[in-house]
């Protein structure tokens, strides 16, 4: 018994050498990006991603939820290392990124690419996917479809879709059925402006505001695990938010939400341009004027660039010793080719005097 156990040992210790050498192998592989950008590629953290349960919890201890909309992996990862709770990949999309006037226009497959990009960037937090506009209107059938591609493409934790209607409370519910979590979407649904007649805000009469009220209901009746409200008048999304049992997000709503939730680009202030111009809403606080940042950087680098003060030696790090120039020289020289050779000598000179 004594000898089996001490075979066994070995082989442990064996399979535990091999498992040490298989490991330091390919941590050292070309293709295992160790120092890009943004640090490489982080592993997830089960206990540090955003849940649920832990939305659940914050809502519970009355404490605010953040959100805001992600498109790619540097915003991801902007988002992720800001702590924001949910990274919203939304369909406006189709306006701050692809330049149409509406969210109309944005395909499933446009939308799964943003996803993926986000859900690359994004290790905590919640990550939710908008279901396109003519992805899921036709059938409960069609938006279970839809929403399955959004988490198993996409890479997304919940989807978010739009309206009140019956059509789409049963089709909340029937992605619940499906196992896939649901952000529901009241007031102001940029996806209906045809029925709406533009970008106008809800709620704004009895009517309006009782229909908020119970369409949020619905929602949650369907099993919704939170509800945006969108352009409401701050009493409107106060009574929403203390009726329901589900966080409320706000946009446009109001300080008395569960949560807040703003677009990356509106935030930042990266408006100069005028079709950004033409599409921030009244309701956006820009935290900063990225905007402006960018626009100088790139007039400073065309005049440094036209006046060929860049690049200078502190960004020309790739050096050639004297020995390896002269050689190249008269390689060059031997190919007929003199004007280059002449032009490599002047350069390797200026090199030099620079340094």
């Amino acid at each position: 018994m004594a000898a089996l156990c001490n075979r066994f040992s070995k082989a442990c210790a064996t399979i535990t050498n091999r498992h040490f050498k298989i490991s330091t192998y390919v941590r050292s592989m070309s293709n295992v990006p160790e120092n890009t950008v943004y640090g490489g590629p982080k592993p997830q953290n089960p206990d540090q991603r955003v849940t649920l349960t832990s939305l659940r919890t914050k809502h519970r201890k009355g404490e605010a939820i953040t959100m805001v909309t992600a498109y790619d992996y540097p915003s991801a990862v902007h988002l992720d290392t800001a702590g924001i709770d949910i990274a919203l990949v939304g369909d406006s999309a189709s306006m701050v990124v692809h330049g149409h006037d509406t969210t109309l226009p944005i395909t499933l497959d446009e939308m799964l690419m943003h996803c993926r990009s986000v859900a690359r960037g994004a290790k905590r937090p919640l990550l939710v996917g908008d279901l396109a506009f003519g992805t899921y209107e036709s059938s409960s059938q069609q938006a279970v479809d839809t929403a399955v591609r959004v988490l198993k493409e996409g890479g997304m934790d919940a989807i978010k879709l739009e309206g009140g209607a019956p059509s789409r409370i049963s089709a909340a519910k029937h992605i619940v059925e499906a196992g896939i979590a649901v952000m529901g979407h009241v007031g102001l649904t940029p996806q209906a402006i045809s029925v709406l007649g533009g970008f106008r805000p809800q709620g704004r009469n009895v009517l309006s505001a009782v229909k908020v009220v119970e369409t949020a209901l619905a929602l949650q009746e369907a099993g919704c695990f939170s509800v945006v409200l969108e352009c409401v008048p701050a009493p409107v999304a106060a009574a929403a938010t203390s009726v329901l049992r589900i966080p409320t997000i706000g946009i446009g709503a109001g300080p008395f939400c569960s949560g807040q939730v703003l677009v990356y680009h509106d935030l930042l202030g990266m408006m100069q341009h005028p079709h950004h111009a033409k599409v921030t809403p009244k309701f956006c606080k820009q935290f900063a004027q990225v905007g402006e940042v960018i626009n100088k950087a790139l007039s400073d680098y065309k005049q440094e660039v036209e006046n060929r003060s860049f690049p200078g030696a502190l960004h020309s790090p790739y050096k050639i010793n004297t020995t390896e120039v002269d050689g190249f020289l008269k390689e060059l020289q031997k190919m007929g080719l003199d004007e280059a050779a002449a032009a490599a000598a002047e350069a390797a000179e200026k090199v030099e005097a620079n340094r």
